[in-house]
Parts: structure tokens; sequence; C-alpha cells
């Protein structure tokens, strides 16, 4: 079972992301601080130090191909006008 402390707000923090005060809260998860803005959804892992890890950048590697998109055709029927002379 996973050791997990209850989330706590922490007094004057302001969020990396959104620049919000007093929005962050913290809880550890066996033994690793997690936080989040409950302003803009921000979240992240700490290190031992306090600072954040990174994560992963996304690429073309990491990340689920997309699937190009059905190409919706449609018939095209061209009258010749019959005003002009050829």
């Amino acid at each position: 079972m996973s050791d997990v402390t209850p989330k706590r707000f922490i007094a004057g923090a302001v969020c990396p992301a959104c620049s919000a005060q007093d929005t962050i809260k913290m809880w550890n998860v066996d033994g690793v601080p997690n936080r989040e803005c409950v302003a803009c959804g921000y979240a992240d892992t700490l290190n031992a130090q306090g600072q954040s890890v990174p994560k992963e950048l996304g690429t073309r590697v990491n990340q689920a191909e997309a699937k190009p998109a059905a190409a919706k055709g449609q018939t095209v029927q061209f009258f010749p006008n019959p005003k002009l002379k050829k």
C-alpha cells in the first residue's frame, strides 16, 4: 500500500505556470513530494532539493502518431456555357 499524506495548501506559494498566489497544494506519495495548482491545474513532482522534476519533452518518438483525417471527396460536374463561342 502506498504512503499518501493529506493534501495541504502552502501559504504564500506562487504557481510557476499562472503566477497565482496561495493556490498550490502539496502532498507526499511514497516519500515523493507532489504539488498542484487548483487555479490552472499545473502539477509536478519535486526532487530531494525541492526543485521541479522536468517532464520528458514531447518528440515524434514518445508521442502517439496522429491518424490522418479521412479525405472527403465531392463530385463536381461542369456544364459548358452556351453563350461562349469557340
